[in-house]
C-alpha cells in the first residue's frame, strides 16, 4: 500500500510518499481503509521533533491522528464493529496514523462515522470534538440551565462547543467575527458577540458561569483563574492514549 512517512524529524520537506507493507491487526484490533485524515498542529510537532518528550515515535512513522473510513479486516477478539462499518476515530499518538491507504486501529476508540456528511469529512471531526467535549464537561463541569461563554466559536474546536453545550441545555454566548457570526448562530448560539469585545470584560457585560477559550486572545487569562466568579477552561492537550 501507500503511505506518507517520515524516516528523520524536520520540515515538511521530510515526508515521503512510498510503498509499506500493509498491517495486520492484532488482537482488540481493526485495519481501517481510509477515507481521509487531518493534520493538526499537533502533527506539526510529532513531525519537526518538538514533541518527542510526550509523544516519542518510532521512525519511520507514519502521520495522521484523525482517522475516517470503512473496517476492512478484524483482529481476534473484535465485536463492537464489523467489516464494512463506516468509523471515525482518534488514533493512539505514538503509533502509525492515517496518512496511508489503511491503519490500525484499537476497537475501542472507533466510533460510527455520522451519516450527515461524507465519509471523508468526518475525518475532520475526532479531535476537535473530543476536545471540545473535554473542556466543556471533563474541565467547566457545565450542566443543563448554565450560561456559558466559548470565545473563538467560528473555529474547529469552539464551532462544535457551540453544539455540544447547547445540546447539553446551556445558553451559549459566543464570540465570532463577523464572516462567521451567521454559521455560529446556525450552530446553536443564543447569542452572538462582536470579537472587538476584551476577554477581560466579557463576563461583566455578559454574566455567565462558565467561560471557555478555544482560541486565546492577547491578555487572556490562563486556565483555573476565574473573571468576575466565572471559572476559565482553556482546553487542555487531548488525553491521549500512547499505545
Amino acid at each position: 500500500m501507500k503511505a506518507v512517512r517520515f524516516h528523520e524529524y524536520g520540515d515538511p520537506g521530510v515526508l515521503l510518499y512510498e510503498d509499506v507493507e500493509r498491517p495486520v491487526p492484532g488482537a482488540g484490533e481493526v485495519r481501517i481503509r481510509v477515507a481521509a485524515t487531518s493534520f493538526n498542529p499537533v502533527d506539526d510537532g510529532i513531525r519537526g521533533g518538538y514533541l518527542q518528550g510526550p509523544f516519542p515515535v518510532a521512525l519511520p512513522h507514519t502521520p495522521g491522528i484523525d482517522v475516517s473510513g470503512t473496517v476492512d479486516a478484524l483482529g481476534d477478539g473484535v465485536t463492537n464493529v464489523a467489516v464494512g462499518d463506516p468509523v471515525i476515530g482518534f488514533l493512539p499518538m505514538t503509533a502509525d496514523g492515517a496518512a496511508a491507504e489503511y491503519v490500525v486501529a484499537p476497537a475501542e476508540i472507533l466510533a460510527p462515522a455520522p451519516t450527515s456528511i461524507p465519509l471523508p469529512d468526518a475525518a475532520a471531526l475526532p479531535m476537535v470534538g473530543l476536545t471540545a467535549w473535554q473542556a466543556l464537561f471533563d474541565d467547566a463541569g457545565l450542566t443543563a440551565g448554565q450560561r456559558v461563554l466559548i470565545n473563538g466559536a467560528g473555529g474547529a474546536v469552539g464551532g462544535y462547543a457551540v453544539q455540544l453545550a447547547k445540546h447539553a441545555g446551556a445558553h451559549v454566548i459566543a464570540t465570532a467575527s463577523p464572516r462567521s457570526s451567521e454559521r455560529v448562530a446556525a450552530a446553536g448560539a443564543d447569542e452572538v458577540i462582536g470579537l472587538v469585545v476584551a476577554i477581560s470584560a466579557l463576563s461583566t457585560v455578559v454574566p455567565v458561569n462558565r467561560i471557555v477559550l478555544p482560541v486565546l486572545a492577547s491578555g487572556s487569562p490562563p486556565s483555573g483563574r476565574s473573571v468576575n466568579g466565572a471559572p476559565v477552561c482553556v482546553p487542555p492537550p487531548i488525553h491521549c492514549p500512547t499505545t
